[in-house]
């Protein structure tokens, strides 16, 4: 089938964010904030409609010329446009008209100025956050990788282990909460055990769905030419589980963001979750809202390094299942 040719030019696509943030730039600076209005203005969210403009202004000059790239950039214009329009919206729903209260709704220009003055803290949290998730993440898939492995391919693993798995991993790991502030020494350890826990449930029933769904004919050709146990284990049964595997890896890492929310308010010191619940109770909904900001960014960057990865190992699939 002969590949479509896209020529050198503009496609009028990718004028749309520039034109939703022309809009919203000109709606920023020419309505006056609304009277009763009473919090300090600043300028950063002009300046963040600004560099925004710039940076599309370049990226459409640079679609020009690469053909690739423009068809990549006119896909996604139109989703990126309206999100830069809904947050117009939302600009104009508070510092402009107040609709909503603004207690509770901070403008975005208050929201950005938390990222000025509160960043650094935002980034030890950040670090924090980070260093407990992948403590207790790679904890569980490590795990639950190996419990998977052990439970489909031996009958007698299965026999013991499987009741264990069918009784307690269904139960939400933050159920366990009062139980491991008794059991371990720290806070730190606890959490990275919740965290661990809601990992290595749905690893290990995947993984074991599919090491027990490979087909025995694979394992009886590779027998014939003097294949061991551990081969077929690791040449034959781990490689054909892969998707599996990595569905299991996937919903356990869902399973962790929601998990590190609620372990860092087991008595930690920093951390995103932590950070959020202090801001709430001091009523701090602009602090709120840039932590809640930060998890969004930083939780979609990890999942799609995870995307990434499943599709350079299991590259075999590549047109035959999409993420």
């Amino acid at each position: 089938m002969e590949k479509k040719k896209y020529p050198a030019g503009l496609d009028i696509r990718v004028l749309v964010p520039i034109i939703s943030l022309s809009l919203s730039l000109i709606l920023h600076i020419l309505l006056p904030a609304n009277k009763n209005y009473t919090q300090k203005e600043f300028a950063y969210y002009t300046g963040f409609l600004i560099l925004m403009l710039v940076i599309y202004t370049v990226v459409m000059i640079i679609t020009i010329f690469h053909k690739s790239f423009r068809k990549k950039m006119a896909h996604k214009s139109w989703f990126i446009g309206v999100a830069f329009l809904l947050l117009n919206l939302y600009n104009l729903a508070t510092i402009k008209f107040m609709l909503i209260p603004s207690i509770y709704f901070p403008s975005p220009e208050i929201i950005f100025r938390v990222f000025i003055k509160d960043g650094a803290f935002l980034l030890k949290c950040l670090g924090y956050s980070g260093k407990l998730l992948v403590t207790g993440y790679l904890s569980g898939c490590i795990l639950g990788i190996l419990t998977g492995i052990l439970v489909g391919w031996s009958t007698s693993w299965n026999y013991w282990i499987n009741p264990v798995i069918k009784v307690i991993g269904p139960i939400p790991s933050t159920a366990w909460v009062p139980i491991a502030l008794v059991a371990f020494p720290t806070s730190f350890t606890a959490s990275v055990f919740l965290i661990g826990l809601a990992v290595w449930f749905p690893t290990t029933v995947l993984t074991s769905s599919g090491i027990s769904g490979v087909k025995q004919a694979y394992f009886e050709v590779s027998s014939t030419l003097g294949a061991s146990t551990i081969q077929n284990i690791f040449k034959i049964a781990v490689p054909s589980a892969m998707p599996s595997i990595f569905i299991g890896i996937f919903n356990g890492t869902c399973a962790s963001f929601l998990t590190l929310m609620t372990a860092e308010m087991l008595g930690v010191k920093y951390g995103l979750g932590w950070y959020i619940n202090w801001q709430k109770d001091m009523l701090s909904y602009p602090n709120v809202y840039a932590g809640l900001i930060t998890i969004a960014v930083t939780f979609s960057l990890l999942i799609t390094l995870l995307f990434r990865a499943r599709d350079k190992i299991l590259v075999w699939q590549k047109g035959v299942i999409k993420w």
